[in-house]
This record gives C-alpha cells, structure tokens and sequence, in this order.
C-alpha cells in the first residue's frame, strides 16, 4: 500500500533547505521522493511542509516534573505509569527519535519496541554516572540519601563511583543492563543543591577508563558538562557530546572542534527550573539562585559554538521542563544565533549523526524509516512550529 504525500514542500535536511516535492512511502520505508508520484492513498500536503521525524536527545521519560516536596513523597513506581503519558506526547509533539539522559530502563525501551505503549524510538543510558558528592549524588546534610532524579532498582544500579576500579565496574553493570549510550557527570549542576556547575567532576585517569570501557561495549559517552574544566576534561577523554555546555570557552571550543565533538544545548532546562519555582514547586533556594545565573551565560556559550561551527544537536532535559514541548527549544536555538533551517537540521540528520541512526533516520531520502512530521505553513518560522504539527508518522503509521 503506497501512501503519497503530496503537493507540500519537502525539508532536505542535509541540504537546509525546502524543495516543493512529492513523498511516497510503502510499509515503514520511504520509497521515493520526486515529482508528478503516485500512490494508492493520498495525504494532501497543499500550504503544508513535511520534515523528518525530529529527535531529542536528552530527555527523563520517567520523570514528569521537579518538585522535590512531591516526589519524596512518591512511589518510585510512579515514574513508570508516568512514562506512557510523557512518551505519547513526546511523539505526537513530532518527535520520534529520542534519547533517554537517565530514569528510563530496559523495560521502557522494550514496551515502546513491541508496542505496549505509544512513544518515539529511544536510545537509553538508564543512570548517570556521578562521583561522590557530584550531580548524581543524592546525599543530603540530614545524612539522609534522596534518589531525586533516578532511583534503583534491578535493572538500574547505584551509579556513585570513585576511581578507576570502580568505573569500570560500573560501565561493565550498565551494559550489561542494556545501555545504549553512558551518561557521566563531568560537573556539578543546577537542580542538585549542594554542588557547584562551575567545579569540574572526575579525573581524567577516570574518565579514561569511562571511555574505554563504553568503546569495548560499542556505545557512545554523553557528559553533563557544565563546567568548562568539566568539559575540556570530557573532551579530551574522547566524550561524544557535552550536554547543556553552559561555561564554554575559545578553548573548549576549538577542542571540540578539532575532535568533532557534538554540544547538546538544552537551553531550556535552566528556564523549567524557574517557570517551576515559579509556579510553586518546592525547589532548594540554592538550585533556583543557579538557575538564575546561568540562563544568560548559557545563551552566550551557544551564540560563540553556534558562530565557531560547533556540531550541534537538539536536546532539551524535557522531564525538567513539560513532555511534549520539546520543540519549543528550536526558538531557543535561533534566538542564540542559529538560522532556522540549522536549527531544523540539529533536530533532524545532525541528531541522528549523533545518535549513529543517519542511515535510517534523520532525512527524507528513499530507503529510509518513514517519520515524517507534517507542519501546517512555513516550518522555518520556529518560533510557531510546535503549535502548527499536524500529523506525525512513525515507521509509516500514523500516530498524531
């Protein structure tokens, strides 16, 4: 059965532009692109543009809000059930593709593979790796231990570790559990109160070992990365991406550079923690103060990546923000400097580039997946897109 979308104009993703062109696809593959096709249905695509699948590429399924007075007082399990809401939205927002930044573990990813649940294709790290008293670290001055953003459970070790021994373990226990991607903690951050964005975490010795145990076990390695000793040190240690990038500087950035390293900006994460303190949510006082402070600076390490030519690619930490608004960080992306049609690219084809699926996803060529995301008018004006998606296809069905 041929399903043509026709009359709309087509984003080619590698090329950052649209072209007025016909869409045929066949089962769950793209089978041609051209024009006068032809098909045994037809989705008219007049006034509308038809892009790729988005991806995000750092996202807590399981996690569906930051009010720490609410989660001490729920069950752990919570999280799970909660997830079935926050994936559905997150593809019918059309994102189809995402990568789960911790909380989220094999059974999540298996119920959305066989079809238990609605919800994108994920990648998942299941827990981030933290030293003592780093960002993963839920150890409060009571002397009581609050798994804030990602308990355990089998399936989901402890993932504290201190030293090369102990790393190794650790990275050894994650794949074993079904780990697509490592996630590490190479700073301190915002939502953990007793820690510091700008204090580098871990040793390079240790993140050496990070490294060549993930590369053993034929995964990539994402860092929180927030400081810039954090992410110099992530860097060199041949880290795939730095995540949220907020203390950048001409030196991290020429070394990303030069190693083709890819910055995830999610520019909207520290503006969700102060639309929730905002709103009432109980957050320490110390995690709202550094939410505060680096919004700006934050901005300003995107403008100078995005105008050195840094790889980047759309992630949000939605979970810290609302499931389903992840497009909303286009806007974010184009007010630091980006054109539109780059910042569509780093939620397409430079997205999957990072994700290693760019030979199935990402772009709207013959042989690959059919997720396709319809938007009502012109989709380079970012700032009203997620508001105008129409239809969203995954696989060639249509889910939204």
């Amino acid at each position: 059965m041929r399903t043509l979308f026709a009359g709309g104009r087509v984003f080619d993703a590698e090329a950052a532009r649209f072209e007025t062109a016909d869409v045929v696809i066949d089962g769950d593959r793209i089978v041609e692109v051209g024009s006068d096709l032809d098909g045994d249905t037809v989705v008219d695509c007049a006034g509308r543009d038809i892009l790729p699948g988005f991806f995000d590429c750092h996202v807590h399924v399981t996690l569906s809000h930051i009010d720490i007075g609410r989660r001490v007082h729920e069950p752990y399990s919570l999280g799970f059930f909660e997830a079935v809401g926050n994936l559905s939205r997150t593809l019918r927002a059309g994102v189809t593709s995402v990568r789960d930044a911790g909380g989220a573990d094999l059974g999540v990813k298996t119920a959305v593979e066989q079809g238990l649940i609605e919800g994108p294709r994920m990648q998942i790290t299941i827990q981030m790796v933290s030293q003592t008293g780093g960002h993963g670290d839920g150890w409060l001055p009571s002397g009581s231990v609050h798994r804030f953003l990602f308990g355990q459970h089998p399936g989901s070790p402890n993932a504290i570790a201190d030293g090369p021994d102990e790393i190794r373990r650790l990275i050894r226990t994650l794949l074993q559990a079904g780990a697509d991607a490592i996630k590490v903690a190479t700073s301190g951050g915002v939502l953990s109160p007793s820690d510091d964005p700008r204090h580098p975490h871990f040793r390079p010795e240790e993140l050496a070992v990070l490294v060549a145990e993930a590369d053993a076990g034929g995964v990539p390695v994402m860092a929180h990365a927030q400081a810039t000793e954090g992410i110099k040190n992530a860097v060199a240690a041949g880290i795939r991406s730095i995540e949220h990038g907020i203390y950048l500087d001409d030196e991290a950035i020429d070394m990303m550079l030069e190693r083709g390293t890819f910055l995830v900006p999610t520019l909207l994460a520290p503006r969700g923690v102060l639309d929730a303190a905002a709103a009432g949510a109980a957050i320490p006082e110390a995690s709202v103060r550094k939410a505060a402070e680096v919004v700006d600076v934050h901005k300003a390490s995107f403008r100078r990546a995005v105008e050195a030519g840094v790889n980047i690619a759309l992630g949000t930490d939605s979970g810290v923000t609302p499931h389903g608004s992840n497009l909303r960080e286009l806007a974010l992306m184009v007010d630091g400097g980006m054109r539109p049609e780059a910042a569509l690219r780093a939620g397409t084809i430079e997205a999957a580039r990072l994700l290693r699926t760019e030979s199935e996803l990402g772009s709207i060529h013959s042989g690959k997946l059919a997720d396709l995301v319809i938007v009502d008018g012109d989709a380079s004006d970012v700032a009203t897109l997620p508001e105008r998606v129409v239809a969203v296809w995954k696989g060639g069905r249509l889910v939204g």
